[in-house]
């Protein structure tokens, strides 16, 4: 059910078998990323649950869920631009219905981040879905 662009990101991940190459691949991804406009960088956007700051902005186009989004630390940056490939683009009914835990555990982050960084994910993930819930 995962997108192409997540599909990329596991087969960059199995070619990578060092963790720390890993991890570069992750915050590379988040220096790719457009940085958040900061008008939208408001207490509406902002994650709560996360250790760092973060910022989530959903939209809603023709059905399609789409967000962009911004931290303050370089790998929690990287984790969003992973969740921009897994979630950006689907049709907005599809969102609930990815199991985030089993994708990005095709990954092994879930075996990889700290407890704070793992409920920070946790805490994106569920603004997501309920982004997109409150839209469907």
């Amino acid at each position: 059910m995962a997108q192409q662009a997540f599909e990329n990101v596991v087969e960059d991940f199995e070619f990578l078998e060092d963790w720390e190459d890993r991890y570069r691949l992750v915050i590379e991804m988040g220096r790719d990323m457009d940085p958040l406009d900061d008008a939208l960088k408001v207490p509406a956007t902002k994650v709560d649950g996360c250790a760092s700051q973060v910022w989530l902005h959903s939209r809603i186009e023709d059905g399609s869920f789409h967000f962009d989004g911004d931290s303050d630390a370089m790998i929690v940056r990287g984790l969003i631009a992973v969740l921009h490939r897994l979630y950006n683009g689907l049709p907005v009914t599809e969102v609930p219905g990815v199991d985030a835990k089993a994708e990005l555990g095709r990954l092994g982050l879930n075996d990889h981040l700290s407890a704070q960084r793992s409920n920070g994910l946790r805490a994106m993930i569920e603004r997501i879905r309920t982004e997109a819930a409150a839209a469907s």
